[in-house]
């Protein structure tokens, strides 16, 4: 068996994730049952509680799994625009714009965040998933700033800006941006309001 060939147990293991996550994104944790779970995925409840103890272990399951997708998509970009610049502004703009074009060029808008659904419901949660949700967020902070940290060394802002607030405004806009492409029903306007933070950024290092 190759080493990227999944046996029946992780194959089941993420079935039973597909349906939990896109349940959870359209109707929160609380008012998504354990039993919904199993009998899409057709299985018995000994089967789910093979993969997962409870519900608990569940979530914390897909806020993982959530992280990982999103840190391969935004690190493979950033990485990719580094490659194809010297210059960190040049290559943070060029990032921003692959970012915009992946998701605007998505079938159906973002089917929602699940940092932003944890957070929401935060309360049902222990802080082991507070603070695996803090962290990811903080991973995110970390690959901006990256960029910005190197920026503002070689185009000083045109007004006086709190990078790490800078860094976390990116965050902002893209939950902010999904949240708006749900109601639209527009993966477009996801995409348009990360590039009207690239067009701030421009402004604020580079001018007209």
């Amino acid at each position: 068996m190759s080493a990227t060939t999944k046996s029946k147990g992780e194959m089941t293991r993420d079935r039973i994730l597909e349906i939990a996550e896109s349940a959870v994104l359209a109707k929160g944790f609380s008012n998504t049952s354990i039993d919904e779970i199993i009998a899409e995925a057709e299985l018995t409840k000994s089967g789910f509680f093979y993969h997962f103890r409870d519900k608990t272990e569940l979530a914390r399951a897909l806020l993982s799994r959530s992280f990982e997708k999103d840190d391969i998509i935004l690190g493979g970009i950033f990485e990719r625009a580094r490659e194809l610049s010297d210059d960190p502004l040049h290559a943070f703009l060029v990032g921003l714009r692959m970012l915009a074009e992946t998701m605007g060029n998505m079938d159906k808008a973002h089917p929602g965040c699940m940092v932003a659904t944890v957070t929401y419901h935060d309360k049902q949660f222990n802080d082991d998933i507070r603070t695996m949700n803090r962290n990811g967020m903080v991973r995110w902070r970390a690959l901006f700033l990256s960029f910005l940290e190197e920026i503002v060394q070689t185009y000083p802002p045109r007004e006086d800006v709190d990078v790490d607030a800078l860094a976390d405004m990116l965050s902002v806009t893209v939950e902010g941006g999904i949240i708006l492409s749900k109601v639209f029903d527009d993966p477009k306007v996801l995409a348009d309001q990360i590039m009207q933070y690239r067009t701030f950024i421009r402004l604020l290092f580079q001018g007209n």
